[in-house]
């Protein structure tokens, strides 16, 4: 990863502080010295280098020099010794900033990045699932979650909500996607999210497609899929792949559902998906897991191929929450002041997707060799405008 860094084209890179400026300043301007766009930046750079808290985040800040700071916009107190602003400043700002104009300038950006460095020629696929903030929650004796919109390509997240206590996700799933450019994407969501009116507006506002996830807490969708005639269905695709001491194998069968599913509540549904999974780890038994899902695709649209890649892609949202919860202890994370938590979360979401876009396999790796040399992140979030940290 290293040599990836150095012979990074920094130039191919967007600068984030031109989308960092357009969130606004929360605070009043009596007393302001650090700017907005320059905290902002300090946290992203931060992130990138591994911080895992706001402590964390004022040590960077703490080990960045003159120059690297002054290429992010920190300007030195003419009354302080300490240059970086300080835990508490950075923690204060966090708590106060305004969450939802952050996701959009971070999702606007990466997802500049996901339509440069999609597959081409496939359908681009974003997976639509919520990850609660469990240390914060804990605090609050309530309830801290996220609705996150993550593209299947790189695991980018271009989208991201907060859900009330009072509320649930289905109540935000139109809100989230609403920005998103989806002319012809495929969006993939459990079955928690296949309310009629969003299904609808999504098919029919947004020109996209969908994939719905059932699983058996939806016993009644389930059913049905399960009594489609599968067992007079020949096999269409088949896969296998072998990693973390396991090996799996996966088949998948389609059935259209025009006439079988005509009562069940999913609006432009086409085909019925039934995946059949076999795990088998090192001294453990084999596991069996059987799937369903529905799509609005037809079979003229897709191939079981592609249906099988996308259903297998959304699980790997699950992924980035490992990465959020494992390398950035996101779980383990008491900040819960404010808009804190959702701020932190946000700028886990721009690090790990944006080294994934650079072609990170580990991202604790990887953040690892960026961690000690503050003017290694500057780069990556297209900030080259200082000589004297360019090539470093």
């Amino acid at each position: 990863m290293l040599l990836k860094l150095a012979s990074l084209d920094a130039g191919r890179v967007a600068d984030l502080r031109s989308f960092l400026d357009l969130v606004p300043d929360p605070r009043s301007r009596r007393g302001r010295w650090y700017s907005l766009t320059a905290i902002l930046l300090v946290c992203a750079c931060a992130a990138v280098s591994g911080a895992r808290s706001i402590d964390e985040i004022a040590e960077w800040a703490g080990r960045a020099s003159d120059a690297v700071l002054t290429s992010i916009g920190v300007r030195r107190h003419p009354l302080r010794w300490r240059r970086a602003p300080s835990r508490t400043t950075i923690g204060r700002v966090l708590a106060v900033v305004d969450g939802d104009a952050l996701d959009r300038a971070v999702g606007t950006y990466l997802a500049g990045h996901h339509s440069t460095g999609t597959d081409s020629g496939q359908r681009q696929r974003i997976a639509v699932d919520g990850k609660s903030l469990r240390g914060s929650a804990r605090l609050l004796a309530g309830r801290r979650h996220l609705l996150s919109a993550v593209t299947h390509h790189r695991a980018m997240t271009v989208a991201q909500t907060e859900v009330g206590a009072k509320t649930n996700e289905t109540a935000h799933f139109k809100p989230l996607l609403e920005p998103l450019d989806l002319d012809g994407v495929l969006v993939t969501f459990d079955a928690l999210h296949s309310v009629q009116a969003n299904i609808t507006w999504l098919v029919n506002t947004k020109n996209a497609h969908y994939i719905a996830m059932i699983k058996r807490n939806q016993p009644t969708a389930y059913r049905q899929l399960a009594a489609l005639p599968w067992p007079d269905i020949a096999i269409q695709h088949t896969a296998s792949s072998t990693g973390h001491g396991r090996r799996e194998s996966r088949s998948i069968k389609t059935c259209g559902i025009a006439d079988e599913l005509g009562g069940i509540a999913f609006p432009h549904a086409r085909l019925a998906v039934r995946v059949h999974r076999r795990r088998r780890q090192a001294r453990r038994r084999e596991s069996r897991e059987t799937v369903y899902a529905v799509t609005s695709l037809d079979a003229h649209q897709t191939t079981p191929a592609e249906l099988a890649a996308a259903i297998r892609g959304h699980w790997g949202i699950e992924a980035l929450h490992h990465v959020r919860d494992v390398t950035y202890a996101e779980d383990a994370s008491t900040l819960h002041t404010g808009t804190g938590p959702r701020a932190m979360a946000t700028f886990r979401n721009l690090a790990i997707g944006l080294l994934k876009t650079l072609g990170a396999d580990n991202i604790a790796k990887t953040t690892r060799a960026i961690r000690d040399r503050p003017e290694r992140a500057l780069p990556l979030l297209g900030i080259i405008n200082n000589p004297d940290v360019q090539g470093t």
